[in-house]
């Protein structure tokens, strides 16, 4: 049968990614506590594609994961992207795993335990045989306005924040690990069960620790440099702001 993908392309333009999105996975994370955990990922397989052809072979990418263990670790990214160039005879391949994962946490005062879910993002390149890994996770806390705080006779403004951060290292990391740093970087954490001296405890510990989102960046870029096996970040933070009509965020990333 004609092979049209390998025919020549009439706009002779080289592609930097092409490939499939929105594949669902079975996976199984590593858990510091239990050990491992399963969940369902959202995948996204690219490669690179010359000038000289038209397109690339769709399926290809598909068979590539039926090879794939439901184990995530290095190995098994390094394993499935070595594959992909292989098949599609490619240069450059690129994966995304977005999943969920969930910790069982405990109510400060109370100590009910409750489900918190994360929205977790693996992200793996390869040249060659030299593979690029990066770890992400974003993860809610509170914030009070400091400024707010000081001007007003009465309270302050607070609201909900994300703390995204992106890592690359050397070994491996929990991602407990950095939902800690995240966590740790706000006025509180965020909680899934509340009783009422649990929010009490909640709103005195916030008010007593006002962070504008400036803050709350930092806080977690300082808490990344500290860890022993992070070589790189990047950190991202979105406020959604309770009493204004815009969202207010802040970045910082180590050079690479």
């Amino acid at each position: 049968m004609e092979d049209v993908q390998n025919s020549p392309a009439k706009v002779a333009m080289s592609i930097d990614r092409v490939g499939v999105r929105d594949l669902t996975l079975p996976l199984v994370v590593r858990d510091r506590e239990s050990g491992s955990q399963s969940t369902m990922a959202k995948v996204a397989l690219s490669v690179d594609l010359p000038a000289h052809f038209k397109g690339t072979h769709m399926s290809r990418f598909v068979e590539a994961l039926e090879d794939w263990s439901e184990e995530l670790d290095y190995q098994s990214f390094h394993n499935l992207l070595s594959d992909i160039l292989r098949r599609l005879e490619a240069e450059r391949a690129h994966a995304e795993l977005s999943f969920p994962y969930c910790l069982q946490k405990k109510s400060p005062v109370s100590g009910r335990k409750g489900i918190m879910s994360y929205e977790c993002t693996v992200e793996g390149e390869m040249v060659g045989d030299d593979l690029e890994f990066t770890l992400g996770v974003k993860v809610p806390v509170m914030t009070v306005c400091p400024c707010s705080k000081a001007i007003s006779d009465e309270g302050a403004h607070s609201q909900r924040a994300v703390v995204h951060i992106k890592t690359k290292s050397k070994g491996f990391i929990w991602i407990e690990d950095l939902v800690e740093i995240a966590e740790a970087s706000g006025s509180c954490e965020v909680f899934s069960l509340l009783k009422r001296e649990d929010e009490k405890h909640v709103t005195e510990r916030s008010f007593a620790n006002p962070t504008f989102v400036e803050d709350v960046v930092r806080n977690a870029a300082m808490g990344l440099e500290k860890h022993p096996k992070i070589s790189w970040y990047q950190v991202d933070v979105e406020s959604f702001e309770s009493i204004h009509n815009h969202c207010a965020f802040a970045s910082i990333a180590k050079p690479e």
